[in-house]
């Protein structure tokens, strides 16, 4: 072989190779434009839109490998070979490119209701169901990338059209061996369109009360005031009663109770009542009572009713208002501080 016929053999691929170099700086300089675009819009922070970098990398890759497996001169079983691997390639890339690109999509729509307060029903109902469609949405990514990978073997083909011979046999017999896992999958997406448990809500499960931390399509994540966690399956919101205190409003009321003598003013504790609840800025001024609610031999009960406008905030008012009334009831007379008449 001449020089001629040498540099003429490797001219093609030389220019391929300069073209997809180009292309793959040219490709990295767009995303960097493209990508601060998006964070001045969209106001998602740097860390959110870097999850798009390297998948698009990688497919700016495979596309240059791919320019140059096409048109430089190898054998055939070679270029098969390295064809196969770029198809199986490009098929995880671009499903990693669509699961990135569906992350990104939910945490700019909690970005965009976060603002709107921990009091707004809307915005935790839109952020809830983002989060479960995007889970449900990975799950058919991710099978379909895993279908398409196994249809680019030949083996895997054939053994195909023998499965769908027998597919109503096999239908049956996974149906009943998935009978649970499905239930489950069911149950998720019942929960994501009828939504009796969303974000940040206060439930009570298993006699205990906490805030909904994560909702997946399998299990529910309750955060207990202690830090502790509590995995319940999903299902159990769906076959069992659970109280949710922030259904409809985030507003909750409580009870203080006080078991005290007969000798104890109620009308003085009362207005020592008022007079706490009044002054706390945790009161969101929508109940402030006291009352008598049972009796006993030497003891009555005072329940001493209260507001707030968020869980957090009513057991704090709570403990307040009972630290501030026992220290009021028990406090000799002397020293016990004048009451407006």
């Amino acid at each position: 072989m001449n020089a001629e016929t040498l540099i003429e053999s490797w001219s093609m691929p030389a220019a391929v190779a300069v073209i997809a170099l180009l292309l793959y700086f040219f490709g990295n300089a767009l995303l960097k434009h493209t990508l601060d675009r998006l964070k001045q819009s969209f106001t998602v922070s740097a860390p959110v839109l870097g999850l798009l970098v390297l998948p698009i990398r990688v497919l700016f890759m495979l596309i240059a490998i791919a320019g140059l497996v096409y048109y430089v001169h190898m054998p055939d079983e070679l270029k098969e070979l390295l064809t196969h691997i770029l198809s199986i390639g490009s098929i995880a890339g671009v499903s990693w490119f669509v699961l990135r690109i569906l992350a990104i999509i939910e945490e700019v729509i909690r970005q965009r209701y976060r603002d709107a307060g921990k009091s707004s029903i809307e915005a935790r109902r839109i952020t809830t169901n983002v989060s479960l469609m995007r889970k449900i949405v990975n799950v058919l990514v991710v099978i379909i990338a895993i279908a398409g990978v196994l249809m680019t073997f030949q083996t895997v083909r054939q053994i195909g059209l023998s499965i769908l011979a027998s597919a109503g046999l096999a239908g049956i017999v996974i149906g009943f061996a998935a009978q649970r896992s499905l239930q489950t999958l069911i149950a998720g997406i019942q929960i994501a369109i009828t939504q009796p448990v969303r974000l940040d809500d206060i439930v009570v499960v298993e006699k205990e009360s906490g805030r909904v931390e994560e909702i997946t399509l399998t299990y529910i994540v309750v955060r207990l005031w202690d830090e502790r966690r509590i995995i319940v399956p999903i299902t159990w919101f769906i076959d069992k009663p659970f109280q949710n205190w922030t259904r409809n409003t985030l507003e909750l009321t409580g009870a203080v109770m006080l078991r005290v003598a007969y000798n104890v003013s109620v009308d003085e504790v009362r207005r020592e009542f008022e007079r706490i609840v009044a002054e706390s800025p945790l009161w969101d001024r929508r109940v402030a009572r006291l009352e008598v609610t049972d009796s006993g031999d030497v003891t009555m009960e005072l329940r001493a009713l209260v507001s707030a406008a968020n869980s957090t905030d009513l057991w704090n008012l709570r403990c307040e208002v009972r630290e501030k009334l026992i220290s009021f009831i028990y406090v000799p007379p002397l020293t016990r501080p004048p009451t407006d008449a």
